[in-house]
């Protein structure tokens, strides 16, 4: 989706913008932006945001480790008696995104390899924790378009973060896992979500034979097979602050 000759340095010209000329695209981002925006005035959150984004990362990781096929009960994870790998990955991904925020657009890749060492811990054997298994081009490619880039809108380039890793598979193990978290990362750094309440996994696994099928026509690289993950991308977004708006109902019935 953009040159491979893409270097890190930082970015002035957006090269992702044509792809919000595509049909429906740039209205469907515009109302997952509104329908985030209107979650995050819901009144949990004035006194109770800590409660609400803690019960949404919670979800997120369970949706995420159920999308890589491993599907668990949520309250058997809240309890702690779920011991399988990729979900306790996915976990430690989910709370590990606070504090690879500001290293996400200076150091990409370096990033990358730390979400599959946390997702894949115990999945893989110790010697593929971080390590590429190919596409390092466009892996490249890719960092050059996260580092410095403040031109791209955070919502369209969280979704072809998403896409392009999600197409790769670059590591072995529960790499969807790691697409997903950096999507997030990207949501988050560029101020889209900056508390990182909005819950894109649950999203993608509510629509989830659309996350497949979309992901699988981004990788053709037409752009028919663009649009289709970029409106998934919009749709799995607005599904997700719809969860914030659950929680805090949730929260506001128990205080």
């Amino acid at each position: 989706m953009f040159p491979s000759s893409y270097r890190i340095y930082r970015v002035r010209v957006d090269p992702l913008a044509p792809l919000l000329q595509l049909a429906d695209v740039g209205p469907a981002f515009v109302q997952a932006r509104e329908t985030v925006d209107a979650a995050m005035r819901h009144r949990a959150l004035r006194r109770h945001g800590g409660q609400v984004a803690a019960e949404a990362s919670l979800r997120a990781a369970v949706a995420s480790s159920a999308l890589e096929g491993n599907r668990y009960d949520l309250e058997e994870v809240r309890g702690g008696t779920v011991t399988d790998p990729v979900v306790q990955g996915a976990l430690r991904v989910a709370e590990s995104l606070g504090g690879l925020v500001d290293l996400w657009p200076r150091a990409p890749r370096q990033v990358l390899a730390k979400l599959h060492v946390l997702a894949a811990r115990g999945v893989v054997h110790d010697h593929d924790l971080g390590r590429l298994t190919g596409g390092a081009e466009r892996i490249d490619a890719l960092a050059g378009l996260v580092a410095g880039n403040e031109e791209t809108p955070p919502l369209l380039l969280a979704a072809v973060v998403h896409a392009e890793l999600i197409s790769l598979r670059p590591f072995a193990g529960p790499a969807g896992v790691v697409a997903r978290a950096a999507s997030r990362l990207t949501l988050i750094g560029r101020g889209f979500d900056p508390r990182g309440l909005v819950g894109v996994e649950t999203g993608h696994l509510e629509r989830e034979p659309e996350y497949v099928g979309s992901a699988g026509a981004y990788a053709t690289g037409t752009p028919d097979g663009v649009r289709s993950w970029l409106r998934h991308y919009a749709a799995a977004v607005t599904a997700g602050a719809g969860v914030i708006t659950e929680i805090g109902d949730e929260v506001l019935a128990t205080v």
